[in-house]
């Protein structure tokens, strides 16, 4: 249960200076009973320029007088839950999106129902969900301009209920360590039917998240055991190690799908966590890396709109294979994951297809996590290398499948033709070493005598 919000001070006070009335999620990082704020991060106006969080239109003077009652706020609930969502997606392991701050009067914020409030987190909450961590709780930031001043309530997502907790400013950032790894996998799934894209890959996900959860650390090559102290300064490399797993018996099973690939994942390490809750952050930060280059994939080949031909055939094209028909190894662009400087040395990331530029990043930068220096200020890293997935063989990654593989039009005549073929050049093979060990025979049988007649 949180209790207390620690907020970057820096960071945090910076936002407030730059405020307007809108609401925004919050980024953070839970960890026990706090939660670490490191910056907040506006939304955007939406397509049609309105902003996320408004006031409803006031009652008739008349009326409000004799009320006295004050305008609450309308939020574009919508809205604020895709702008966490792609918030979420360029965040990277120990940074997530966990609740929401509100810019708006006291008044203003005292006549919005609770109910209203509870509404809005519970969207951002489906859309960025704190997966392991089993916090069922969301913040909610009020900082007041009339008085100047802030609050912060926690919502209880089960019940609805908001409660008032403490919030503290300190140094963040700066206590910030790194955790890297690059992680190589290479899964093996039965395939016994036909399905679409998203579900086989998916389960290949959900297969490789069970693999990862249970990878056994090395940190600077030092195997991680529990209740490891962090001594070391500085970026720190992680390696997973993988527990061998004999093939799958080809036995019982229609034939099996071989996803492999390579995924750069890198954790932040917040102040007075311990070394197994980043070892925790990295795992995840592999999962949802994947997860979210399936979303984009997704998303591309939904894209109705997109004008390159391009980009839109090749996603098009990776979502409609049929696994269970493939004969031959299928690779796909997966898209690539970069790096880009964010806060006080900390990073964010963002994923390109392969018909993409760095601006193409850097725009999306700006728009949701409103980054305004210009491109040539930031050193951007690419940790990968132009990334694949590979969907290997439906027959061939099955030991002896070959022989059972239901035959393609034309397939099965070629096959009795090679087949044919094989055994003419088998038996034309026999007759000619018969032939040879004759001739051989024939020749000593003259030398011998020859020999024997000139000895005569």
């Amino acid at each position: 249960m949180v209790k207390t919000v620690v907020g970057d001070e820096a960071q945090v006070k910076a936002s407030e200076e730059t405020l307007s009335a809108s609401t925004s999620p919050a980024q953070l990082s839970a960890s026990s009973d706090r939660a670490l704020a490191y910056s907040l991060i506006p939304t955007p106006p939406t397509d049609s320029g309105a902003p996320a969080c408004s006031l409803l239109r006031a009652k008739p003077a008349a009326k409000a007088a004799s009320s006295g009652a004050s305008s609450s706020l309308d939020f574009d609930v919508d809205w604020l839950a895709e702008h966490a969502r792609q918030v979420s997606r360029m965040l990277l392991g120990g940074m997530t999106v966990i609740g929401i701050y509100i810019w708006a009067s006291e008044a203003s914020f005292k006549a919005t129902s609770p109910a209203v409030l509870s509404q809005v987190l519970r969207a951002v909450s489906q859309v960025a969900p704190l997966y392991g961590t089993g916090v069922d709780e969301r913040l909610l930031i009020h900082i007041s301009y009339s008085p100047r001043r802030w609050a912060c309530r926690i919502c209880d997502m089960s019940s609805g209920r908001l409660r008032p907790c403490d919030f503290k400013y300190s140094k963040l950032l700066a206590s910030l360590q790194t955790f890297r790894c690059t992680y190589n996998f290479e899964i093996r799934l039965p395939v016994v039917q036909a399905e679409p894209f998203k579900k086989v890959i998916s389960k290949a996900i959900s297969h490789l998240t069970k693999q990862v959860q249970n990878a056994k650390a090395l940190i600077d090559g030092v195997l991680f055991l529990d209740g490891m102290d962090n001594t070391l300064e500085g970026p720190h490399n992680v390696e997973f190690l993988v527990p061998f797993k004999n093939n799958l018996p080809a036995e019982g099973v229609a034939g099996l799908l071989l996803f492999a690939g390579s995924v750069s994942a890198l954790a932040y390490l917040g102040p007075k966590e311990s070394i197994a809750e980043v070892i925790s952050d990295l795992k995840l930060d592999i999962i949802t890396s994947l997860r979210s280059r399936l979303d984009i994939i997704l998303d591309e080949a939904d894209d109705d709109s997109t004008t390159n031909n391009l980009e839109n055939s090749l996603s098009q094209k990776a979502t409609q294979v049929v696994f269970h028909e493939l004969r031959a190894p299928y690779s796909f662009p997966f898209p690539r994951r970069i790096l880009i400087p964010w806060l006080a040395g900390s990073y964010i990331c963002d994923y390109l297809q392969q018909s993409e530029t760095m601006e193409d990043a850097m725009e999306r930068c700006k728009e949701v996590m409103s980054l305004e220096a210009d491109m040539g200020n930031y050193s951007i890293v690419e940790p990968e290398s132009a990334s694949a997935a590979t969907l290997g063989s439906f027959w061939d990654v099955v030991p002896g499948a070959l022989s059972k593989a239901p035959s393609e039009p034309g397939l099965k005549e070629m096959n009795s033709g090679q087949n044919g073929s094989r055994k003419t050049h088998g038996s034309s093979f026999s007759i000619l070493m018969a032939f040879v060990v004759l001739l051989i025979a024939v020749l000593v049988g003259c030398i011998f005598t020859l020999s024997a007649t000139l000895k005569t």
